[in-house]
């Protein structure tokens, strides 16, 4: 009988080795499998309130990338698509459904361009893709909303990317949800040190890339982007809409950018 929770589930961080790695996760639920890859601003703690709801009808594993959140950065070569896979094999799990939110959308996206054999299907938040280049609009758009910021200030650096990512470029910080910027602040701070741990490995992308490659997806995709989003962003999620051949593109959500909600007051 499917009930409805009253209050939003905290799980207890698990840790497993992949691929030479111990990786950081939270598992919660029963059903059929879903991972949930976080923003490259974030880690798996933006699922916070999203966790709880897809728990209801599905085992969902949201995972901290390797050298985001708690997951260690051996210094030795690896891709985020493999180690996706080899976290599936270590939960004894033979596909899943890939849940991605930007950057993690473009994990997700090259995972299964790489093993199409292990995923069932595609949901895609504001996602990257890997081998799309900014267009000049966007750079445009971050040099009037963010400007030169100092890369070794996080500080700085992350109320640049919030600005830009989480509130957007049609939004005021001042029409944004406190807590969630608050939020999203603490947790790019600590995305912000991953990526200069992570510039010293390296990081092996998938070649060709995704860009180039959205007609070989073999499996459902739902589609989507904040109705506050750079462009590029809802283009992307056009595109993939119009490239990939089971692909649905939902409207976008309303009042959102990049980052759809984390805080705990769901």
């Amino acid at each position: 009988m499917h009930t409805t929770r009253t209050r939003p589930y905290r799980p207890a961080v698990t840790k497993i080795e992949v691929n030479g790695a111990v990786l950081a996760y939270d598992e919660v639920g029963t059903g059929s499998p879903v991972v949930l890859l976080h923003a490259g601003i974030a880690d798996r703690r933006m699922w916070r309130k999203q966790i709880d709801v897809l728990a209801d009808r599905h085992r969902v594993i949201a995972l901290d990338l390797r050298g985001y959140g708690e997951s260690e950065l051996p210094p030795t070569p690896f891709s985020h698509h493999d180690d996706v896979v080899g976290l599936l094999d270590a939960l004894d799990l033979p596909q899943a459904a890939l849940v991605g939110c930007s950057f993690g959308g473009a994990v997700a996206i090259d995972t299964a361009l790489a093993h199409p054999d292990r995923v069932s299907a595609l949901a895609l938040f504001g996602t990257a893709v890997s081998g799309h280049e900014w267009s000049d609009q966007t750079n445009e758009l971050w040099e009037d909303l963010v400007g030169d910021v100092d890369p070794e200030d996080f500080a700085a650096t992350a109320a640049g990317e919030v600005r830009f990512w989480v509130v957007g470029p049609e939004r005021t910080p001042e029409q944004v949800d406190p807590e969630l910027l608050a939020f999203a602040t603490a947790m790019d701070e600590r995305a912000l040190a991953a990526e200069l741990a992570l510039s010293a490995v390296d990081v092996v992308e998938l070649n060709p890339p995704a860009a180039g490659r959205l007609g070989e997806l073999r499996v459902p995709v739902l589609v989507t982007a904040g109705a506050a989003d750079v462009p590029d962003i809802r283009q992307l999620a056009d595109r993939i809409a119009a490239e990939a051949p089971q692909a649905t593109r939902l409207p976008d959500v309303p009042d959102a950018a990049r980052l759809f909600g984390g805080s705990d007051d769901g």
